[in-house]
């Protein structure tokens, strides 16, 4: 089950508690507080302040740092007021003064005339664009509600999927005995982020697991701490399917199948379940070839590569 991804930010969060960090308090322009912020990267409207704003973005966050200030106020007033007057024209959603520079008189004349809320912060330019960054990142997340278990197998995040009543949280649990950290059972909320995806578990199950015949389990009380973990990247998604005689299945992994989850690609792998199949073992050893593969250890391509030199024994000099 999906649930909608907030695509867009109100100005007036960036007031908020949780942006607290970020030190901003407003000067100007209250009655946009609601405007929308879009994108989490800023723009410095350097080139604007010149005469140039085509390239301007309404829904990015407008820095004005040292630089900007200096050259504002070496123009005078009236040119000064025709700049600013210029550039928020733009229908802008916000603007930002950083490192505790004095805002110009005819920057907070305009932002109350448009509704363009204008902030300012002590932080440095580069320190406090990092933190608004990393903020509206988080916020502007597109998110989504999958059914499956989450694990962290050795720093890789596994993304068990599968029917109901497959085997997902049997399997879940039998990585946690050996060693391995839950995430998240049954529901996982997965947002977009700068580097892949990541998931979590809901609020109210976290470090929870419902097995058939067992009930609800305490994976942190049974385990301890370090079998949990709040949020891991996904870098790989395992499909338990019930065995299919008639199906026939890679051998050699030949076959690299991914799947699309958010936009992002991920490696699949199908895993067969049957009677006698160790499926936890499997999906451990998959995370450590997908870690070797990413050293640049590929069995697969390894041994195909002997078979065709004939470096197998018993195969050497055979036609």
């Amino acid at each position: 089950m999906k649930k909608p991804a907030p695509s867009r930010v109100p100005v007036v969060a960036l007031l908020s508690e949780d942006a607290s960090p970020m030190g901003l308090h407003l000067l100007a322009g209250r009655s946009g507080l609601n405007n929308l912020i879009d994108r989490s990267r800023v723009q410095r409207p350097g080139l604007a302040l010149t005469g140039f704003t085509r390239y301007l973005n309404p829904g990015r966050v407008q820095i004005l740092g040292g630089s900007e200030s200096s050259y504002l106020r070496t123009l005078p007033v009236k040119k000064r007021a025709a700049v600013l007057h210029r550039l928020m024209a733009g229908k802008l959603c916000c603007v930002v003064v950083t490192r505790g520079l004095d805002s110009p008189p005819e920057l907070k004349r305009e932002a109350d005339a448009r509704g363009i809320p204008l902030l300012a912060t002590a932080l440095d330019s580069t320190f406090f664009i990092r933190r608004l960054t990393e903020f509206l990142e988080d916020r502007l997340a597109r998110t989504a509600r999958l059914h499956g278990v989450l694990i962290d197998v050795l720093g890789v995040g596994v993304f068990i999927r599968g029917a109901s009543g497959i085997g997902k949280s049997e399997c879940g649990l039998e990585l946690v005995d050996r060693g391995h950290r839950l995430v998240s059972d049954d529901a996982v909320d997965i947002r977009t982020h700068s580097l892949g995806i990541l998931g979590a578990s809901p609020q109210p199950t976290r470090d929870h697991m419902e097995i058939r015949g067992l009930g609800i389990l305490n994976i942190q009380d049974l385990y301890g701490v370090s079998a949990v973990s709040p949020e891991q990247a996904i870098d790989l998604v395992v499909r338990l399917e019930k065995w299919n005689p008639r199906k026939a299945y890679d051998r050699l992994g030949l076959n690299r199948e991914t799947e699309t989850i958010l936009d992002v690609e991920l490696p699949l792998l199908r895993l067969p379940v049957a009677p006698g199949r160790n499926v936890a073992l499997l999906v451990e050893l998959a995370a450590k070839n997908l870690l070797l593969r990413a050293r640049g250890h590929d069995a697969t391509a390894t041994l195909l590569s002997r078979v065709e030199t004939q470096e197998i024994p018993g195969r050497r000099g055979q036609g």
